[in-house]
């Protein structure tokens, strides 16, 4: 048979620490929050100054690059849209929260709740800063793409007839 005892009684240090992770808890969310908010921002001047910098380019026709160029610029263009709007999607959810309303019932405790949706809210931090970078990488890759690609070949003259240019007056 297992027996509890109280424990020893709670000294100084320990009510110290249990009031500051108390208070750590209670700002907690409001802190990731704020970061989100400023992971938001910066990453979305880092995209504008990416898509400015983007019209800086070589070809601004993808039909001149060599057979199958062009397909991949479209590729890695449709990849870094999607990569972006499910980035920006995930930076909008750690900054804002998620967009449901949670039943009464299923509320737990004040601190914990907050403490939770910390952790959702700092996980959807992580994936949108990963998705927004990868969204500029992909952008990079097919602006690269547009300067590097071989050209496609020059399509064979046709031959005319030769014209003789009328004689000269003198």
């Amino acid at each position: 048979m297992i027996r509890l005892r109280p424990g020893p009684p709670a000294t100084v240090a320990d009510l110290h620490r249990a009031q500051q992770l108390a208070g750590l808890l209670r700002g907690e969310l409001e802190r990731v929050r704020a970061a989100a908010v400023a992971w938001r921002n910066g990453l979305g001047g880092l995209l504008v100054a990416l898509v400015g910098f983007s019209l800086i380019r070589g070809r601004t026709d993808v039909t001149t690059l060599a057979a199958g160029w062009g397909a991949l610029v479209g590729v890695l263009l449709l990849a870094a849209l999607a990569a972006g709007v499910a980035g920006a999607l995930a930076l909008l959810r750690a900054a804002h929260g998620r967009l449901t309303v949670t039943p009464v019932a299923a509320l737990p405790p004040a601190p914990l709740g907050d403490h939770l949706e910390a952790l959702a809210a700092v996980r959807s931090l992580r994936t949108g800063v990963g998705l927004v970078l990868l969204c500029t990488a992909l952008l990079v890759a097919a602006v690269g793409v547009t300067w590097y690609a071989p050209a496609r070949p020059a399509s064979p003259a046709v031959s005319s007839p030769a014209v003789s240019s009328p004689p000269s007056a003198r």
